[in-house]
């Protein structure tokens, strides 16, 4: 039997995220990241990646956002475009339970589109910078985590149930809490 994660896209590609700043942080969640792909490959379970919603929106030379930002029609319709042949594949492999068995789905605790507990918040974003006598580094010290999923994936826990795949489990991956994620590969 196949055994399935699906992933936030940069847990595969890292050069899909926005430059951080904080490079403890950083390094944390890179020494994670690598912990949990490679604990995944070892025990033969298969990867599949979730499309990136900012960079899909935006590209890459987009600055870092807050969900704020996100909460709006025009995001979600886009996270729904994108998520709709994920989830088709996620049925496909439901209804085959004798050949695949889907463990779950782990997000980016703290991004603004994929957290799963935390998300990043705030009243200001970088993009704000151009009319504000604000360096970088006060609008990022004016953003928080907070304790809710990003819009991505509040988006794909409706097409969830909608769906009827309610019943996967979806975990972050998270530096503070590295347990929740590596749960899954058990």
């Amino acid at each position: 039997m196949k055994k399935i994660i699906l992933v936030s896209h940069c847990i595969l590609n890292t050069a899909s995220k926005v430059v951080m700043y904080n490079l403890k942080e950083i390094e944390e969640e890179e020494a994670l990241r690598k912990q949990f792909v490679k604990t995944a490959l070892d025990r033969g379970i298969q990867l599949l990646q979730l499309p990136c919603p900012e960079f899909t929106l935006y590209g890459s030379k987009r600055w870092g956002h807050v969900s704020e930002q996100f909460d709006n029609v025009f995001f979600k319709k886009h996270c729904r475009n994108i998520l709709l042949p994920i989830i088709e594949q996620l049925v496909e492999y439901k209804e085959n339970k004798e050949r695949f068995q889907i463990l779950g789905i782990v997000g980016i605790d703290g991004s603004p589109s994929c957290g799963v507990d935390y998300t990043c918040t705030g009243e200001k974003s970088y993009g704000a910078l151009g009319d504000r006598d604000e360096s970088i580094m006060e609008v990022i010290h004016n953003t928080s985590l907070c304790k809710r999923k990003g819009i991505f994936f509040q988006v794909l826990e409706e097409m969830l149930v909608e769906f009827k795949l309610a019943d996967i489990k979806v975990e972050g991956l998270f530096a503070l809490e590295p347990h929740k994620c590596m749960n899954l590969l058990s």
